[in-house]
């Protein structure tokens, strides 16, 4: 099953920094493992079980999920593939979870040129292909590895021969070996490792597009993801110079700069010598800000990802919500996949504004085409010159005709979410939402009629969250009440989840009476940090906003106050206030090559902001304010995984079924309330 058809990448041209390198660094990557898949230079499996890294690639593509896939796009510039190579077509099969990172990267005009036929989605099962080569590109999980070996077999079973080669995003394990090896298909596969590193997700935004960093990081222990992350930013400093000033805030951040200063120790002589381009590097643990993550996202983009859900910088929309198809051809079936970045003018002028908001401008845009479109009755009355015809045939040709199609899909976008948010359950969910994280009110009653009419857990769950982080947890009767009427609400299945979310600091007994090991202590100092940093403010005008509260319609992110101040006042200044936040804080300055002088071209300074454990759209749309505002900076906004409030509990949660169940509806904790209630009292 193919999937729908790729819209072409993301346009890098006004990145503050040449973002271009990362993409043509990937591709190139992608393209040597794809040319070796059938030549001697892939170690093959027989030789060891130890890691031998075997090249490097980038994250992205669009496959179907069992016959051969579909488009990934027009365009593919990278050239140089081996064109003997090219005369070999071989079947690629993709992670499902690895296919959406690549298709930012590579297209498929750049997979045919490098020998790729059939494309797959990996399964269990049979896969049928003529192909004689077969490349995997998929995580190092066991149930991938079993999937592959089933695929072997079923081969083996009918007596054909192929050649067989496993590429591990980001880095082959050991795990992953034994169990190729228990399964018997160890000896038939060549096996390599193409590390994930960041991914230009648009002119500002990169990510390493690691699902599980949140849980792996803060619930167990799990460095694996913070040796990305130091590693990545270690193939930055390679291609635009050491980054002079690192700051940083929490446990993960520290590790993170750690690693980093020993990879630099370990390079020797190797290091950059060119002038580095980034000023400043911010690194922030998720764990220093989870009231944000856990409040409803009130801009436009972040308001895309609590209904719909957005996935590697696309959102899955009904066809009817699209513009009718040209000429004959047919209605897509099923939910089309439709890029959100910068490409689309019109979306890159609304994405960040608050929702309520978002109308006025649309209808501002209906008019400006509408004014378009009186003016061709101009031209053919002969009523402009020639030059003035010339110029609006141009400007029709290259923005009207394409802006047109974008706001037909941004109005029906907008109307959707429009009737979600004026639907009573969400109104009062917000309304409770607010009266916790903006005023003194708690939302026990609203909390426990919810859990009464089923709805939801991860509605239940973010708001027990929000109401534990910003009022200093809960009394320890009430809190034991909470968590048996979820239990046998919901299942005794749910405990380890309540388990996890105590563990996490996330659902606490308020300070002083008995809880778990490992609390979050800041839940009891959110009204001091509250007030010290200014993150509340109900007076904001969200139209011209003159802060970063309007993103939540009053609130201002922790994590982005923290960015903001660290250059003025600078931390010093708040040290106070981040002794009541979790972690450490640090502030270094890299000795630079003696070889190397700190100059730059650049008229604003570069600061690289990174969100170990993922960062929400609000977040993101905070970051931009703060890049186009009085500040004189440029602000590029890194991260392991876009995520959500939905997405990080999601991950803590030990439950297979709810996580599929809220997979295949991002949007159902805020679209789907009622109808929930509804079938839980029939």
């Amino acid at each position: 099953m193919a999937s729908g058809g790729a819209p072409g990448l993301v346009k890098l041209d006004k990145a503050v920094v040449n973002l271009e390198v990362l993409r043509e660094h990937a591709l190139r990557q992608l393209g040597e493992a794809l040319d070796a898949a059938g030549s001697a230079t892939v170690r093959p499996a027989t030789s060891s079980l130890h890691s031998t890294g075997a090249g490097e690639t980038a994250d992205g593509l669009k496959v179907g999920d069992g016959s051969a896939a579909g488009d990934l796009g027009a365009g593919g510039k990278m050239g140089g593939a081996n064109q003997a190579g090219a005369l070999v077509k071989k079947a690629l099969v993709l992670d499902p979870k690895v296919s959406g990172p690549l298709g930012l990267v590579a297209e498929l005009p750049f997979l045919r040129a490098h020998g790729v036929g059939p494309m797959y989605h990996l399964q269990p099962g049979r896969l049928d292909t003529p192909a004689k080569t077969v490349v995997y590109l998929v995580r190092p999980l066991v149930a991938q590895m079993k999937a592959i070996s089933e695929h072997i077999h079923y081969h083996h079973s009918l007596k054909q021969q192929k050649d067989y080669y496993v590429y591990f995003l980001p880095r082959r394990t050991m795990v992953a070996e034994r169990a190729l090896e228990e399964h018997g298909v160890y000896a038939d596969i060549t096996i390599g490792e193409l590390p994930l590193d960041l991914i230009p997700f648009d002119t500002d935004l990169l990510s390493l597009e690691l699902g599980g960093s949140y849980r792996e990081c803060f619930l167990e222990n799990d460095c694996t993801s913070l040796f990305y992350v130091a590693r990545s930013l270690m193939k930055l400093q390679c291609m635009f110079g050491l980054i002079p000033n690192i700051k940083g805030k929490g446990q993960c951040a520290q590790q993170v700069k750690d690693m980093m200063l020993r990879m630099r120790r370990e390079m020797g002589g190797d290091e950059p010598t060119i002038a580095p381009e980034i000023d400043t590097l911010i690194l922030i643990d998720r764990q220093v800000d989870m009231v944000s993550p856990m409040a409803t996202q009130l801009t436009y983009e972040g308001l895309i990802d609590e209904v719909f859900g957005i996935s590697n910088g696309f959102v899955y929309l009904d066809p009817e919500m699209l513009p009718a198809p040209e000429g004959d051809r047919p209605k897509p079936k099923g939910k089309v996949p439709t890029p959100l970045n910068s490409n689309d003018e019109v979306y890159n002028k609304i994405r960040d504004q608050n929702f309520s908001v978002v109308g006025p401008r649309l209808n501002a845009k209906a008019r400006e085409i509408k004014a378009y479109y009186e003016k061709k009755e101009d031209v053919k009355k002969g009523l402009l010159s020639t030059t003035e015809i010339r110029d609006f045939v141009r400007k029709y040709k290259n923005e009207i005709s394409k802006e047109e199609v974008a706001l037909q899909i941004h109005i029906n976008v907008a109307e959707e979410i429009h009737r979600i948010c004026n639907a009573d359950d969400f109104h009062d969910r917000l309304e409770r939402e607010q009266s916790v994280l903006l005023g003194d009110e708690y939302a026990d009653e609203y909390i426990e009629d919810c859990i009464s009419k089923k709805d939801p857990l991860l509605k239940v769950l973010r708001l027990l969250c929000l109401q534990s982080l910003t009022k200093g947890g809960f009394k320890p009767k009430q809190l034991d009440f909470f968590r048996r009427e979820i239990l046998q609400t919901y299942g005794y299945e749910y405990m380890r989840t309540l388990l996890n979310l105590s563990a996490l600091g996330l659902l606490t007994e308020q300070k002083g009476a008995r809880g778990f090991a490992n609390l979050n202590l800041f839940s009891s100092n959110f009204a001091t940090v509250a007030k010290n940093l200014n993150l509340i403010d109900t007076s904001i005008d969200v139209s011209e906003p003159g802060d970063i509260h309007y993103v939540y319609s009053g609130y201002a992110p922790i994590s982005v106050r923290l960015v903001e101040m660290a250059f003025k006042p600078g931390w010093r200044a708040i040290e106070n206030s981040l002794s009541l936040l979790p972690g450490p804080t640090f502030e270094i300055r890299q000795q630079l090559p003696p070889s190397v002088r700190q100059t730059t071209t650049k008229t604003r300074p570069v600061t690289l902001v990174f969100h170990i454990g993922g960062l929400t759209y609000a977040e993101l749309a905070a970051y931009r304010y703060l890049s186009q505002g009085r500040e004189g900076r440029d602000i590029i906004i890194a991260t392991t995984k876009m995520i959500s409030g939905d997405s990080i509990l999601e991950s803590v949660i030990d439950n297979t079924l709810l996580k599929q169940d809220m997979r295949t509806d991002p949007g159902l904790s805020v679209q789907k309330g009622k109808e929930a209630a509804e079938s839980a009292k029939k």
